[in-house]
């Protein structure tokens, strides 16, 4: 297996990755890196005594049945199909260029489901964007209008949550009316940083009322320094929703990439924010 990714990611025998612009050769190689890393933790950790799983002291009491997946396992291996997905260079197909440089792809998957890919630089470091993406999650409502509250239910060791999400029900927003139980995950590497999730079921929060219960996943986004500054970095993010309910397909596939650029445009404004001196913040 390990031969074969990393022949897959040089780019050895494959004319189509030859052709990649060098932002998709080097995010190839990354997330093949990865993958491979990935899954020799799972291997690893398969082979884990149940009582040294967890750390217990950092959990919160959340009811959940002692029959549940690991949700650690959920988490790496929702990463692990994320990153298979973006190291896919086939059938996608670009959606939108934004004059800063931002792009937008879509792929087809099985099922007819399409799926997003979102690529970006952005004036901040990769530490920067892990604190806010990831460590300080449950503030994003504060920046991002679109969502309604994010609640971290339970901790699961130092890299991995169990979040509650909701979004907000704002003009002009398709995708409101509906929340998310989601596993997350961030993975430190040399090469940046990885975040990944996907839906997950509890039978101590069910479906709440007057809100659909979609399901996200699964997702990643990478997070790389760019090699000349490392005060900037690149960002690539896979959108993998399925909102459920009954909006036309059409809608839906106008609706993902919008909330993209909607996501990355609030987050800009959140770094120029804290970039700021404090007597200029908030004028």
């Amino acid at each position: 297996m390990l031969p074969a990714v990393v022949k897959l990611c040089c780019g050895i025998s494959y004319p189509h990755l030859r052709s990649m612009t060098g932002l998709q050769r080097t995010a190839v190689a990354v997330i093949g890196q990865e993958i491979t890393h990935l899954q020799r933790q799972n291997q690893h950790h398969t082979r884990m005594p149940a009582g040294l799983m967890y750390n217990d002291a950092t959990l919160e009491a959340v009811p959940v049945k002692d029959d549940h997946p690991s949700y650690l396992q959920q988490a790496r291996e929702a990463m692990i199909k994320a990153l298979r997905v973006l190291k896919d260079e086939d059938g996608w197909e670009v959606e939108i260029t934004e004059s800063n440089g931002d792009v937008i792809c879509s792929k087809m998957m099985p099922g007819a489901k399409r799926i997003f890919r979102l690529e970006a630089v952005l004036e901040a470091s990769v530490d920067q964007l892990h604190e806010l993406l990831f460590v300080r999650v449950e503030e994003m409502q504060q920046w991002n209008p679109s969502i309604k509250q994010i609640k971290v239910l339970k901790r699961v060791g130092p890299e991995t949550v169990i979040t509650h999400e909701i979004l907000a029900e704002t003009a002009g927003n398709l995708i409101g009316q509906r929340d998310f139980l989601s596993v997350r995950h961030s993975c430190k590497q040399k090469s940046g940083v990885f975040l990944g999730g996907a839906a997950i079921h509890l039978e101590s929060l069910p479906p709440q009322a007057g809100y659909v219960r979609a399901e996200n996943g699964p997702t990643c986004i990478i997070i790389q320094a760019v090699d000349d500054d490392p005060r900037k970095s690149r960002v690539t993010w896979l959108l993998n929703m399925d909102l459920k309910g009954r909006l036309p397909k059409s809608i839906v596939n106008q609706a993902l990439p919008r909330a993209q650029l909607d996501f990355i445009r609030h987050l800009r404004q959140r770094l120029t924010a804290t970039a700021a001196p404090p007597q200029q913040r908030g004028r």
